[in-house]
């Protein structure tokens, strides 16, 4: 059975997630659905990582086994016919190894959030960005971020239903910079924890507003304890951007 590498591309806001569930909609169930109709019998579709509800992705990659072996071209445009109206879209496929593995695989994955921070109400960006009604200083956000940066236990950024073994990971880099009217987080890391993105965002924002200061970052990293984490921020300006494989 040939094994084909798909990058997707999708809008959160319709689903709960990317895993699939009994109840509920999500990007995996959307996709299974239209390999489905490509393939005329079931086969799962391996994501490089779980996205909350709501969260968004410009790269997503999964790994697929089809029945026949298709041209890239006929396996992408065949899935997003399938997908029909779903804010959903596979950018890519190519075949790949039968031991290409699109979680176990990767390397690095990059995450962006989105935020702005003006008064006047979201009217073409709204569930797609994060709109704080102040003014954050974000060299502020950028210097308490570093602090996070490299192997720490991030426990206290970590949810409490989060499945992962261990609560300690290790931040590539964590940068904090304006980008037009937006302000842009961007993390890099191998694997994140439960809503790890999304806890740090919410508490680098109260040290851009003023409320924290790079210590008091430092307190909540070095307490390991959930309570001491800032508030979350939602999911609307948070994007899957890039995930990585050793080329070599």
């Amino acid at each position: 059975m040939p094994r084909y590498k798909l990058t997707i591309e999708y809008d959160g806001g319709p689903y709960s997630g990317w895993q699939w569930q009994d109840h509920a909609p999500t990007v995996q169930g959307a996709m299974e659905e239209a390999v489905l109709g490509l393939n005329g019998e079931p086969a799962l579709v391996y994501g490089s990582g779980r996205t909350d509800a709501g969260v968004h992705a410009l790269s997503q990659i999964a790994h697929v086994d089809l029945v026949k072996d298709l041209r890239n071209d006929k396996v992408r445009d065949a899935i997003n016919f399938h997908l029909g109206d779903h804010p959903i879209s596979v950018i890519n496929a190519v075949k790949v190894s039968d031991d290409f593995h699109a979680r176990f695989d990767a390397i690095e994955r990059q995450y962006l959030y989105r935020m702005i921070d003006r008064r006047p109400k979201l009217a073409l960006e709204r569930g797609r960005v994060w709109r704080v009604p102040y003014k954050v200083d974000v060299d502020a956000m950028h210097e308490a971020a570093q602090e996070l940066v490299g192997k720490h236990d991030f426990t206290t950024f970590r949810d409490t239903q989060c499945q992962s073994k261990s609560p300690i990971k290790t931040m590539d880099a964590i940068t904090v910079l304006r980008a037009g009217d937006e302000v842009h987080i961007q993390v890099r890391a191998q694997s994140f924890l439960h809503k790890q993105v999304r806890s740090i965002t919410g508490t680098l924002n109260e040290v851009g507003r003023g409320n924290w200061t790079k210590h008091d970052v430092i307190d909540a990293l070095e307490a390991k304890d959930r309570t001491a984490c800032g508030p979350v921020a939602p999911p609307d300006g948070l994007y899957l951007v890039k995930v990585d494989y050793d080329s070599s």
